[in-house]
């Protein structure tokens, strides 16, 4: 009964009749027979029939029916409901990771790459709705994979980034954006974001960042731009010895904010520092609340009726009630 509802519950209040038939009944019983007045009953076997003992069932068969017909006028029935969502105007967005060396610098736990991917997974999460896209950068940049809304295809990508030899080290910020861009300029969404994110200072590849933001501007595409790097000194990999681990050394952190403030501007987005983990969640939440996604949301409803059973209860009731008072219990008197 947990899933059955009810149309018209307020028919529920007719069972107050129930016992005030009940009083009447038990009122009225000795009213119901035909009396004869004798000077003794010494002649007459002082038991009753069965047939005598059961005709009180016939007020029992009513109340039955009466409380079936109550039921069914309050419309039982199961629903059945399903959702469909429906994204009205969606956000395309391309994620720019520098994979630079550099990004293993331990200011953030346990390195900037890895507190990065945690924090941008729990971002695509959070983007149901939304087509992401990922592209990586050193001193060169590649798509690593186009926009989708393959959700589980952006969590492997993510997961998969890691410092290699695939790009030639250095920090090519300009490359890192011109690629995002091109990824996005025949994007028919409704809104275009490039998330960028750097650890460093532009100092490799052949296109400026500020030609790139420029290209940006002009294809509505606004960028979001993120520095990571705590303030002063970090552990940055400087070699790596014989045994194939990195070797650290403190360095002064240097981030060109003046040029990431730069680009979110002109492209009406917005920088972010992110000084350690839990800033650079809060700066992917911050994102997130500023580019929502409009969704409608569509409800189906499947009503199934089940006041057809009480109905063909009561008459069954009914039926017998009336035919067993005017047949077996039927009077002449």
């Amino acid at each position: 009964m947990g899933k059955i509802s009810f149309l018209n519950p307020e028919f529920f209040w007719l069972f107050l009749l129930i016992p005030i038939a009940i009083a009447w009944f038990f009122w009225k019983k000795n009213l119901l027979s035909p009396t004869l007045k004798i000077s003794s009953i010494q002649g007459f076997k002082a038991s009753s029939s069965l047939l005598a003992r059961l005709k009180p069932f016939l007020f029992v068969f009513r109340l039955l029916a009466l409380s079936s017909l109550i039921v069914a006028m309050a419309r039982p029935r199961t629903v059945d409901m399903s959702n469909k969502t429906k994204t009205t105007k969606g956000i395309d967005i391309v994620m720019a990771v520098d994979v630079s060396g550099s990004m293993l610098a331990k200011d953030l736990k346990p390195n900037r790459m890895e507190a990065l991917k945690r924090v941008a997974a729990d971002f695509v999460e959070e983007r149901p709705n939304d087509r992401i896209g990922l592209v990586v950068y050193a001193s060169e940049a590649y798509t690593k994979i186009p926009v989708t809304s393959d959700k589980a295809i952006i969590q492997e990508a993510i997961k998969s980034i890691k410092y290699d030899t695939v790009l030639q080290d250095g920090t090519g910020i300009g490359m890192g954006l011109a690629t995002a861009v091109n990824r996005l300029k025949d994007s028919k969404a409704k809104s275009k974001v490039i998330i960028l994110l750097t650890d460093g200072v532009n100092n490799a590849g052949f296109i400026e960042p500020e030609t790139a933001s420029d290209i940006a501007k002009q294809y509505g595409i606004k960028v979001y731009t993120i520095g990571i790097g705590t303030n002063g000194m970090a552990e940055f990999p400087y070699a790596i010895a014989p045994n194939g681990q990195f070797l650290f050394q403190m360095m002064q952190v240097e981030i060109d904010e003046q040029l990431m403030k730069s680009i979110a501007r002109k492209t009406d987005g917005k920088y972010f520092r992110a000084t350690s983990n839990s800033k650079l969640a809060e700066i992917y939440a911050s994102i997130n609340k500023l580019e929502t996604t409009e969704v409608e949301e569509l409800k189906f409803y499947d009503y199934d009726e089940k006041f057809r059973p009480f109905v063909w209860f009561a008459g069954f009731m009914l039926l017998l009630e009336i035919g067993l008072r005017n047949t077996v219990y039927r009077s002449f008197i």
